[in-house]
């Protein structure tokens, strides 16, 4: 394998802001040594090789390059990890993994990115977190570096932009707002993203999947939307209740009435407009949709490990009971009527409680 401690000691005292002079006054060498540590010339003395690596954090297999194929295969190991935590909902487990692989690989971007993650969904309001807030002020500033560290530093691309949409996010739920607006405004615009300008390079053999998972991206950012706008409050609660139909009439359009109907979607959809109705103070209504939500919630719980369905459109979907992630270990039909319920002060309805008790 060919070695690269040139080039990981170049990145290494870049992202520690440290000069060339610096670094060869740090080890005792001239900064032309340094020089050509870097470009290829000539490696560091064999003796060097663990003050280097310790001064960095880092192995002295990770600063020579000879471990990529390790690094790789415990990357994706502890990726599996994250998505096995995150899963049950065990977002304290998640961190502790997310600081344990951060720990081995300490410039690994892709695994800071997920203890950025990891941090910042352990102040989820939404999930079963008693402590979230404190959660979300307590690693505010950790949040802040590993974030500002990745779009700094990072190469990849992907990674930089996810960091910075996170970032941003941060700084809005903080209430630094402005910060977070500036942020977002740095992400490129959807017209110029990859996936809406390579249309013109796609083989022939590779229309079929790319449009297909084009057109199923494009509707759940449309869906998202439209729900956005409903919930909003933009509108009057009339028009609210017509836009959340929307949903469903997009969702039957789209899968040939095809869907699955166990999804976590379906039960906070019928929930929404469940408290539409109670704002217009038509009770009848109100209750059927709590009814359909607490339908959908079971439904919800107990789906299987994998279904499937097909539409024109989209092809055939594979959906499995993993992918859907949470901070909250609880059934869904739970959390539905201990927080959902509760939080619009319905729970003293009679009509209501004999909803509940059949479920």
């Amino acid at each position: 394998m060919k070695l690269t401690i040139g080039e990981n000691i170049r990145n290494l005292r870049r992202e520690r802001d440290i000069t060339q002079e610096e670094l060869a006054n740090i080890f005792g060498v001239s900064y032309q040594s340094v020089s050509r540590w870097e470009n290829g010339t000539c490696y560091p003395d064999m003796e060097l090789l663990p003050d280097i690596a310790a001064f960095f954090g880092i192995s002295v297999d990770k600063l020579i390059g000879g471990d990529e194929a390790i690094e790789k295969k415990d990357v994706e190991d502890y990726l599996l990890k994250f998505k096995d935590a995150l899963n049950d909902g065990l977002v304290y487990d998640y961190i502790s993994i997310a600081r344990e692989s951060v720990g081995a690989y300490p410039n690994n971007y892709t695994l800071l990115n997920k203890l950025m993650e990891a941090l910042f969904i352990s102040g989820d309001s939404s999930g079963n977190i008693p402590e979230w807030e404190d959660n979300m002020k307590k690693n505010d500033v950790e949040i802040l570096t590993l974030g500002e560290k990745i779009i700094k530093y990072c190469p990849d691309q992907n990674i930089r932009l996810e960091a910075t949409s996170r970032l941003a996010f941060q700084h809005c739920l903080m209430g630094r707002k402005e910060v977070g607006r500036q942020l977002f405004d740095t992400l490129p615009s959807a017209e110029n993203c990859r996936e809406n300008c390579i249309w013109p390079a796609i083989e022939d053999d590779e229309i079929e999947e790319f449009t297909r998972k084009k057109i199923k991206s494009d509707y759940e950012s449309l869906r998202s939307y439209i729900w956005f706008l409903a919930s909003s409050e933009c509108t009057s609660v009339e028009e609210q209740i017509k836009i959340f139909e929307k949903v469903f009439a997009l969702e039957e359009l789209m899968t040939d009435g095809n869907i699955t109907k166990n999804s976590w979607g379906h039960c906070r959809l019928y929930f929404e407009i469940a408290c539409c109705y109670l704002k217009s103070d038509d009770k009848e209504n109100a209750l059927k949709n709590i009814e359909l939500c607490l339908k959908h919630a079971k439904l919800f719980d107990e789906r299987p490990e994998m279904q499937k369905y097909s539409s024109l459109i989209f092809g055939e979907i594979t959906e499995k009971r993993s992918d859907f992630e949470t901070t909250d270990t609880r059934p869904l039909l739970e959390i539905v009527k201990e927080d959902w319920l509760n939080d619009k002060n319905i729970s003293e309805s009679k009509e209501l409680s004999e909803i509940l008790s059949r479920f």
